[in-house]
């Protein structure tokens, strides 16, 4: 009997799971058991990677032999094609093709042609990245995927093009000529301007809306939610697309979660190397609950929630969103994450993203204030639309804003700060928030446990008993209470202090309540 193993990983969500391929070959009825409690496409691998070993002049054990494969751990659900390679390597080192003492360290990864070619698959990079906290040092993947596997420093990465040359490889043979491999998905023949002409953008084109740029930029420095309402044309959009300006580039540690996200969901293009730059998000107020927050059949894949990690999800006509896309919105605006469970599987992927909504103030978007006349929305309509937002929603975001109609200005107030100004400040205010938390799991006062704020960063007494005020009115619950202490701290962070006073108190109520700011809170800001 000849038993060896080869090391892959198996994908639940964004975490990786080190996966033991055991071949075992030995005499017995012929035939070929996988085991190990493998999808249907994993359990058609038999077949991929027996013709994938012939056809690479190399021999298959299995005409005289019987061939059990186990995938350990046997109680971990495993999915994908991205395991013929390492079944294929394993089978070889079993039956004497390969000196198992070098598959050792060492980890496989990639789907096999019939002809015996690798083909690309998904989501490498978090693969590695598993791979190596477990003590891999080594990964052979297809060709198109070497550089994406590079990004996890302290990897040794072999990029091949077939089942052959990695047999070379492992027994120091002269690596063979093979066709390349075909990247994971096709070059980009459109070329959309809707993305670009985002970095074309700064908030020194905007004419007046201080209050809601003052809003946006306490936003940005804390990570905070932000919804603006008000009727069409006065600039919700304009404000949202540019928040990413004055965000400063991805730590990091964003930077690998979120090039991670990306590979899982199959939109990594190697070619730009790891995400520098917060992303901006902004799906159809059409799209699905799976595309929103993740899902869909077989392998979970990220949503744009998850996909806008670091960045901005903006979502436009917030209430025509539909309601089961709305209320699966209230765990991870709270928590910072997204678990998506269906019958044994559950799986949770990241979602710390700044959450932007917009919203009119009916269905029409011409109701304003006390200006009715030209809305043509009935009571009901305005009912159902306003009501869309509910109230655990509407608890779970910062900062609130209500936009006026825009009219013809001249900017009173004299600012044209462009967002390379506006990023210094809010880069300043991480900083500041990053040696505060420097010793913690978060990053921003955003995500801050409120009893971690209490204990060990409380506000003033004056402050505080300005907020408990609004909660003994019922102004405020208790978890606006929370938002407002974060709130504190970041216009706190962004003024250079040590700590919130009365003053940042009072910003963070009217930003949280949506009340109008002093036009010396918005004149600060330009110094």
């Amino acid at each position: 009997m000849a038993v060896a193993s080869a090391h892959c990983v198996a994908l639940r969500g964004a975490v990786g799971h080190l996966v033991d391929v055991q071949a075992d070959v030995s005499p017995g009825q012929v035939g070929t058991t996988l085991v190990g409690r493998v999808d249907a496409a994993l359990h058609e691998a038999r077949d991929r990677v027996r013709m994938a070993i012939e056809n690479s002049q190399l021999t298959w054990p299995g005409t005289t032999k019987r061939v059990t494969v186990l995938l350990s751990p046997a109680d971990l659900p495993k999915s994908g094609a991205h395991f013929d390679l390492a079944i294929a390597v394993a089978i070889l080192a079993a039956s004497g093709e390969v000196d198992p003492r070098r598959l050792e360290d060492t980890a496989f990864i990639g789907e096999l042609t019939l002809g015996g070619g690798l083909r690309a698959v998904g989501g490498v990079l978090p693969m590695v990245l598993a791979a190596s906290k477990r003590g891999i040092r080594q990964v052979f993947v297809p060709e198109p995927q070497a550089r994406e596997a590079t990004m996890v420093p302290g990897m040794t990465v072999l990029g091949l093009r077939s089942l052959h040359q990695v047999v070379a490889a492992l027994t120091d043979a002269d690596v063979p000529e093979a066709p390349p491999v075909p990247p994971l998905s096709g070059g980009r023949f459109l070329a959309w301007r809707g993305s670009a002409r985002l970095e074309e953008v700064d908030m020194a084109d905007l004419v007046g809306l201080e209050e809601v740029k003052f809003a946006a930029e306490v936003a940005a420095a804390g990570g905070h939610h932000l919804l603006i309402d008000g009727p069409k044309g006065c600039g919700k959009t304009s404000i949202a697309e540019r928040i990413p300006t004055i965000l400063p580039d991805l730590t990091g540690t964003e930077s690998v979660e979120l090039t991670a996200i990306r590979s899982l969901a199959g939109l990594l293009d190697p070619d730009l190397g790891m995400a520098t730059r917060p992303p901006f998000s902004a799906p159809h107020h059409d799209a699905s609950k799976v595309s929103v927050v993740g899902g869909g059949t077989g392998r979970v894949r990220p949503g744009e929630l998850s996909l806008a990690h670091g960045g901005v999800l903006f979502l436009d006509e917030f209430p025509l969103f539909r309601t089961d896309v709305i209320e699966a919105l209230r765990e991870p605006l709270e928590n910072g994450d997204i678990t998506v469970a269906r019958g044994e599987e559950a799986v949770t992927l990241p979602a710390r993203s700044m959450v932007v909504l917009a919203a009119n103030p009916c269905a029409c978007g011409n109701n304003v204030g006390k200006n009715h006349a030209a809305c043509t929305c009935t009571s009901v309509q305005r009912r159902d639309y306003q009501s869309k937002v509910s109230g655990p929603i509407a608890d779970r975001i910062d900062i609130t804003r209500h936009l006026l109609p825009a009219v013809f200005t001249r900017d009173p107030l004299g600012l044209k700060e462009n967002s390379e100004t506006i990023r210094a400040r809010v880069h300043e205010a991480r900083a500041r928030q990053a040696r505060r938390y420097a010793e913690h799991d978060w990053r921003l006062n955003a995500q801050a446990p409120s009893a971690a704020l209490r204990e060990r960063w409380p506000m003033s007494t004056e402050a505080q008993s300005l907020v408990d005020d609004a909660i003994g009115r019922g102004r405020l619950s208790r978890r606006g209470a929370v938002k407002v202490h974060r709130l504190a701290w970041t216009i706190a962070d962004l003024r250079g202090l040590l700590s919130p006073g009365r003053g940042e108190a009072e910003v963070a109520l009217a930003l949280r309540q949506g009340d109008s700011l002093p036009v010396a809170v918005v004149m600060e800001r330009a110094g």
